[in-house]
């Protein structure tokens, strides 16, 4: 293994365009091409598929093509009953973590690379990376974007359009650029699912 392959998961600046770097990422964008390119019908056939281009994927899981990731997914781990709307983007040069349950609204980005604010190191074309934690049972909504080094904790709703620029604790609504928290989960949310609309017996069956 290349010095400048093992940099890219230890958070130190590496330089990407490394020929073994970029011979792996050829090959996992070649696979999530094909991904990409399946019918509608050929479900199965995509949940197969996802399990060899991921790092670690579990049961029914669920990603609406069109999907992005610079390493195919190689990096990404998703945890069980994930589901991603379109445009899911992942940037996963380091490893991405989603516990079970997780909902992405379409057009959300992950993102795990940055690049140096020194405009002499950019030049040059070095990157760090830093891994991001989402939790089990969050709601990330439509056009959230995550920065690299984020965690984010269990039972989070992100607002669409959020920026997440900074960790969130459990049980807390957040939203904005940059995002911050704006209320905890509160017995309010145990009664009403949407304004005044009011969640039944039937509905928690």
């Amino acid at each position: 293994m290349s010095q400048m392959k093992e940099r890219m998961h230890t958070g130190e600046l590496y330089l990407p365009y490394d020929q073994e770097i970029r011979k792996l990422q050829t090959e996992c964008l070649q696979r999530l091409y094909e991904f990409n390119q399946m019918q509608p019908f050929e479900e199965e056939k995509r949940k197969a598929m996802l399990k060899e281009m991921f790092a670690e994927i579990g049961e029914n899981c669920y990603i609406e093509p069109p999907f992005h990731a610079n390493f195919g997914g190689r990096h990404v781990h998703f945890g069980n009953n994930i589901y991603a709307n379109f445009n899911l983007t992942c940037v996963d040069d380091t490893h991405i973590y989603v516990g079970d349950y997780t909902m992405f609204g379409p057009n959300v980005t992950i993102a795990t690379a940055g690049h140096p604010i020194l405009p002499e190191l950019r030049e040059k074309a070095y990157q760090y990376n830093a891994a991001v934690h989402i939790g089990r049972n969050c709601w990330i909504g439509a056009g959230a974007i995550i920065l690299p080094g984020i965690t984010i904790g269990d039972d989070v709703v992100v607002g669409a359009g959020s920026i997440v620029t900074k960790d969130l604790p459990s049980g807390v609504i957040a939203v904005g650029n940059p995002c911050r928290i704006l209320r905890e989960i509160s017995e309010h949310d145990r009664q009403y699912y949407f304004k005044d609309r009011r969640i039944t017996d039937l509905d928690r069956e």
